[in-house]
């Protein structure tokens, strides 16, 4: 039988991101659970395949496509390419769905919804990602509570 202590060590528990220090204990806040899996997810997200050195195959391709046309097929290659991240980089989630909203496409802003399944406890997780030309300072995603 898995304890609870053992579910929550298997989910993850790591530093937060963006990275911050907590001035009394003088150490780095951290994330455990599903926060550290949703964080993992932005992450993951965000980084291009190259970017980590000692792990170049981590990351998904998303930033190749931010100057496509915004069409059915360019839609399907990223779906396909969070699809593909997921399967491989978060083991710790059976993803259910991804979901890309082109509505504000012409504002230059595509939002990306996941829904998916945390493997270890069974419960649902969703995650929007703002995918956007605009503005490549501002926050990497936001977590939407699951309905």
């Amino acid at each position: 039988m898995v304890q609870a202590s053992d579910d929550a060590s298997w989910m993850g528990r790591g530093w937060a991101f963006p990275p911050e220090f907590d001035v009394e204990t003088r150490g780095a806040v951290m994330a455990s659970g599903a926060d550290d899996i949703q964080q993992s997810l932005l992450i993951l997200l965000s980084t291009s395949p190259g970017e980590r050195v000692m792990n170049p195959a981590y990351g998904c391709n998303l930033r190749a496509m931010v100057f496509e046309n915004i069409s059915e097929p360019n839609v399907t290659l990223i779906r396909d390419a969070i699809e593909r991240a997921v399967l491989l980089f978060e083991r710790r989630v059976l993803l259910n769905s991804v979901e890309v909203d082109t509505d504000e496409a012409r504002d230059g802003v595509i939002w990306i919804r996941l829904d998916y399944t945390i493997r270890s406890t069974n419960s649902a997780g969703n995650l929007v990602y703002p995918f956007s030309i605009q503005d490549g300072t501002s926050g990497l995603g936001s977590v939407v509570p699951a309905s």
